[in-house]
């Protein structure tokens, strides 16, 4: 006698078949150079680091399930302790792959104490069609701390002539400097992606997209960078308040976004992790 499989049956299948992952790590200053104290992996998520040489530990974020699809569940928690240096980059461009049901969740938390300096800086995410994907970042760094992040968001491959019609991404950053909110959004894009990227007043045509975020950023840093966006194939613009930089880039193409976006790290930061130039 064959069994049915029930739609019970179905969903505990899908849910035993997610990918978890999470990853927590700590570093310290010692002797003038940046050591790990704590290291914790779980599941599908590893973290390397190539570069041990330097002032600056580099980390590189592996996710061995081969991309994120829905249902899927990973964390991320770094910490840069008092007078610890720190970059942390991806392997490879995460891929959000299409769903039907339950959207993928991923969460970063950051924190950089006093004279650290963190950058994160993991390459773009790529969003299929039909992807959906609830994301937080969660940022806690002192006055005396330096902070770089940058993000990228990718709808679709368009070297591959592909594109994102519909989907869903909800992406929640909350950065607190000294404990106080200092910068806050939330980007929502659900239902028919491609119609709302094309409105002027949001992407206008836009496929990529990406923001960058420099503490402290003052006014001759907008005008150092303001300078060179006149350059920039993507659509871009640069502002600051409260000690808080904020890059704005937005493109028809993510190859022109990542040029771009390149150059606007280069000049903010003074390098990059090998991997984004390899």
């Amino acid at each position: 006698m064959v069994q049915k499989t029930t739609k019970a049956d179905s969903a505990a299948i899908f849910d035993a078949n997610r990918a978890h992952g999470r990853i927590a790590l700590s570093v310290i200053e010692r002797d003038g150079r940046t050591h790990r104290q704590q290291v914790d992996e779980a599941g599908s998520y590893r973290i390397r680091f190539p570069n041990t040489d330097g002032l600056e530990a580099e980390a590189v974020i592996l996710n061995t399930a081969g991309g994120v699809a829905g249902g899927d569940d990973f964390s991320i928690s770094i910490a840069a302790e008092s007078g610890a240096r720190l970059s942390v980059t991806t392997a490879a461009a995460e891929k959000i792959y299409r769903v039907m049901t339950t959207p993928a969740r991923m969460s970063v938390t950051l924190s950089a104490a006093p004279g650290a300096v963190l950058r994160w800086l993991p390459q773009e995410t790529i969003l299929f069609d039909k992807a959906r994907l609830h994301r937080t970042i969660d940022v806690e760094f002192s006055e005396r701390a330096s902070l770089l992040m940058a993000e990228a968001v990718i709808f679709g491959r368009t070297a591959m002539n592909e594109s994102v019609h519909s989907g869903e991404l909800v992406d929640r950053w909350r950065i607190r400097r000294n404990g106080r909110l200092a910068f806050a959004e939330t980007l929502r894009l659900t239902g028919r992606i491609d119609t709302l990227l094309a409105r002027p007043a949001a992407g206008n045509g836009a496929v990529a997209l990406a923001t960058v975020v420099v503490a402290s950023g003052d006014d001759s840093l907008v005008e150092k960078v303001r300078a060179m966006l006149d350059g920039c194939g993507s659509e871009a613009a640069i502002s600051a308040w409260n000690g808080i930089a904020i890059v704005r880039l937005c493109a028809g193409d993510a190859a022109l976004l990542r040029r771009d976006l390149v150059s606007v790290l280069n000049a903010v930061s003074g390098g990059l992790p090998r991997l984004w130039t390899s």
